[in-house]
Parts: structure tokens; sequence; C-alpha cells
């Protein structure tokens, strides 16, 4: 890597959640991209040995972390759901209230199946319309 490439690796390693969360959000408003949204779907295309034979298949079913994407939340169900991506994650009110402006986006990323389960109940009884991944 370039020396500022290393120096900004450094920098981030010191920075709080909350910054994180607010250096996030600056840098997809100032570039106009979505941290959320998904890259490299040349990793879905069928490699030699998947084609030929049930590669996409068996990479299905080893799935063992799962992300719990907010896709909607309906207007008068905005405060219940905000309450709980406060309590999934680490935001403080107006980090989330800024999640939601933005949406589908991942409210918990890289989790068991178990976890994605539970986080995907409480947010559509909150009001939310989610989908695991």
């Amino acid at each position: 890597m370039s020396k500022t490439t290393d120096e900004l690796i450094e920098k981030l390693k010191t920075i709080t959640l909350l910054e994180a969360s607010e250096l996030v959000t600056q840098i997809e408003a100032t570039f106009g991209v979505d941290a959320s949204a998904p890259v490299g779907a040349f990793v879905a295309a069928p490699t030699a040995a998947g084609a030929a034979g049930g590669g996409a298949e068996a990479a299905a079913e080893e799935q063992t972390t799962f992300d719990v994407i907010l896709e909607d939340v309906a207007s008068d169900k905005r405060v219940a759901v905000l309450k709980v991506i406060r309590a999934l994650t680490s935001l403080g009110l107006k980090e989330a209230k800024e999640f939601t402006t933005s949406l589908p986006k991942k409210v918990k990323e890289g989790i068991s199946k178990e976890d994605a389960d539970a986080a995907k109940v409480q947010l559509e009884e909150a009001g939310g319309k989610v989908t695991i991944k």
C-alpha cells in the first residue's frame, strides 16, 4: 500500500463508531455512492468449477453469515423503527434518522441466521420492511 493509504488506515483505527458512521455518510454524500450497495458482481458469475456442476447451489447451502437489510419504513412507524435501529446498532438518534433517509440499507452485517431472524422480527414488528441476504 502507499504511504497515504497506510496513514489513512492508521487514523481509521482510532476513530469511534459514531465518527465512522459520520464518515460513511459524508463519503456517500460527497461521492454519490451507497456503502450498502453490493460490490463485485463478478463474484456471482459461474466459475469453471461451478459450471461443471452445482457450484452455486453448494455456495447457497454453505452460507453462515447474513445481512439484515431495511428496505422501507412506513411513515407512521418511523419512530418505532428508529428505536429498534438504535437498539440493534450503536447509532445515536441523529445517525439513526439519517440512516432511514436513504433506504435500502444494511442494519446488521455478517451475523448468524438466528440473530438475523431476531433482528428482522424486531424491525418488522416496529413497522419496517426487511430482507435477509
